[in-house]
């Protein structure tokens, strides 16, 4: 075999052994992420909230705790199918820890409110952690912790993990997006027409009326 030969699959089986080492490489940062699951009143405000802390990539708006298979929004804000809007919160765990989550979550709700959160009432707008295993012992240690600060009796529930069905797309990032809507306040664009819903529901002010400095996200007027 000439020279040329020889150096040629050497620098054939180097690329390879590169390739393989940046494949796993991205295989081992895809597995570094995990989800919490939970549910916060309007999915849209859990949703803005939760992306904005580091270490979180992603959080995904939809459907959890019901009967129904896919369920559309109408199913769940009719009633009857047992579902809650919930997100998925994605996040790299080496630099935000289910336990910080969970406190965050806590605090950006309603605990003492069994009936749905703020102006959005009924059994879909219920708070809940949805977690198993070490992530449901996390979310016991998180309420009690939560519960003793507060001085008040919290009556989130955490529930077993169940399907959970990915909302529709105009759900997705709706805090931040341009569509024009018509609502109440006249026609704004979507991100402006979430900044209204989200004051005249009055989240934030309750918020902090619970949690007052301890609130990380509730926003001032």
């Amino acid at each position: 075999m000439s020279n040329s030969m020889t150096k040629l699959k050497t620098s054939l089986l180097s690329a390879l052994i590169v390739l393989g080492f940046a494949t796993q490489g991205d295989h081992a940062h895809a597995s570094a992420t995990e989800t919490l699951t939970v549910a916060g009143g309007c999915f849209w405000c859990v949703e803005a909230d939760f992306e904005a802390v580091q270490g979180v990539s992603e959080v995904v708006s939809g459907y959890t705790g019901g009967t129904t298979r896919n369920p559309t929004y109408k199913d769940v804000t009719r009633g009857g199918t047992g579902h809650y809007e919930a997100v998925q919160i994605i996040y790299d765990p080496g630099k935000v820890t289910r336990p910080q989550l969970l406190s965050m979550f806590l605090r950006s709700v309603d605990v003492t409110d069994a009936g749905g959160q703020f102006c959005d009432r009924g059994d879909s707008y219920r708070t809940a952690i949805f977690a198993n295993g070490h992530a449901a012992e996390d979310a016991k240690q998180a309420i009690a912790q939560a519960q003793q600060e507060l001085g008040q009796k919290i009556v989130t529930p955490i529930l077993p993990l169940q399907t959970f069905y990915t909302a529709e797309d105009y759900h997705q990032n709706y805090y931040k997006g341009d569509d024009l809507q018509i609502t109440r306040f006249g026609i704004k664009d979507q991100s402006e027409a979430y900044k209204r819903y989200r004051s005249a529901c009055g989240r934030d002010a309750r918020v902090r009326q619970l949690w007052g400095d301890a609130a990380p996200f509730a926003k001032s007027n």
